[in-house]
């Protein structure tokens, strides 16, 4: 394609700039409008119907890259079916002291110590009303990723402020239990506070919404135990989400990553993810029996990727670290190798093939 033919001729020299900043620079040029759009074909056997909602494709942008809700339309122009902008704050804050991204090409990862860095929520709920008000905007669904600022001592206030602002402005709404670069923040995925957790933010946005709130899905991280991972199955049941985005970066670091990468603190992704961030998908599509819905993310870079984790149970894919490595119109020749890989398998919509690997086998198990 020759979109991608450009990004891997200019990718070295992009490479020599610190990672930061890169970031930085493309998002003044998608807002620029500098990048080209991807006019991908629709095609209905990609189309996904989840929460009430319809997604031109599964294959969606993750939190993380447009952290302050600034190029949501020119995301949405490069061929994906949704995007997730966040995570906001309610305080604006400058994050984790620089340099805080790290690439390692050899291996297609990336490590962050990024720290929710933001303007805070005025601005981005600023950003989003103008989106939301623009009449030619792009068509695609926006998740919206909600965290706790550094040093706050009721994290639960936190995202019940933003759930209330928010809500009315999202078509889901993500509350993130799993950033390992924000002190406490991963003491949510323990059953107690989640469920304290869980049932505030749905109690917020379903008053802002007058009863009619967005889906609400939880974020959970790669490197829970077996233990952790069926406690916050059955919380995540109990609770009443609508969701489950899974997973976050990972705290751990495969053998074979350079050392001095390796050693940076931070939440890895990329290919190193891959299969850590799949298993976890399987584990709790068979911990509540397929009846949540799950965002899957993690290691994700090609048509094979997503395929795999939506056979392991995912409805919708995110991909961010992929972007980097593959370019901002990696969405498109996912989507493409989507529709091979299913009318290989005999599907005719993407649907069949969720959940797929869990057919021929008794590992569902009955959720309590």
């Amino acid at each position: 394609m020759m979109l991608s033919g450009l990004y891997k001729f200019s990718q070295p020299a992009l490479f020599l700039i610190d990672p930061e900043k890169a970031h930085g620079l493309t998002l003044k040029a998608l807002k620029a409008g500098l990048i080209p759009p991807c006019n991908v074909p629709h095609d209905p056997a990609l189309e996904v119907t989840l929460w009430g909602k319809t997604f031109d494709n599964p294959v969606g942008l993750a939190a993380g890259f447009d952290k302050k809700a600034a190029v949501m339309g020119p995301i949405l122009k490069l061929g994906f079916g949704h995007t997730e902008i966040g995570t906001v704050t309610p305080k604006a804050q400058p994050g984790n002291p620089q340099p805080r991204l790290f690439r390692d090409p050899a291996h297609h990862a990336v490590i962050n110590r990024m720290g929710f860095p933001g303007d805070g929520l005025p601005p981005f709920k600023a950003n989003l009303e103008a989106f939301r008000n623009n009449p030619n905007r792009p068509a695609g669904v926006i998740g919206v990723n909600i965290g706790m600022n550094k040093g706050q001592t009721d994290p639960a206030s936190d995202f019940a402020l933003l759930a209330r602002e928010l809500a009315p402005l999202a078509d889901f709404l993500v509350f993130n239990v799993s950033c390992p670069n924000v002190k406490g923040v991963c003491d949510l995925q323990q059953r107690e506070p989640f469920m304290d957790l869980a049932g505030k933010v749905m109690e917020a946005a379903k008053e802002a919404c007058n009863g009619n709130p967005p889906p609400v899905i939880a974020k959970f991280g790669p490197n829970l135990s077996e233990a952790q991972q069926e406690e916050l199955a059955k919380a995540s049941l109990e609770a009443g989400i609508d969701g489950i985005s899974l997973t976050n970066g990972s705290t751990a670091r495969p053998d074979y990553l350079p050392k001095d990468f390796a050693a940076e603190q931070g939440g890895l992704s990329g290919d190193p993810v891959r299969d850590l961030a799949t298993q976890s998908i399987t584990n709790f599509y068979r911990l509540t029996g397929g009846k949540l819905p799950i965002i899957g993310l993690g290691g994700v870079s090609s048509g094979k990727d997503a395929y795999e984790k939506i056979k392991a149970g995912a409805s919708l894919i995110q991909l961010y670290t992929g972007i980097v490595y593959q370019g901002p119109w990696v969405a498109a020749q996912i989507n493409r190798d989507l529709l091979a890989l299913m009318k290989a398998d005999g599907y005719s919509h993407i649907s069949e093939a969720v959940g797929a690997d869990h057919r021929d086998s008794t590992t569902l198990k009955k959720a309590s």
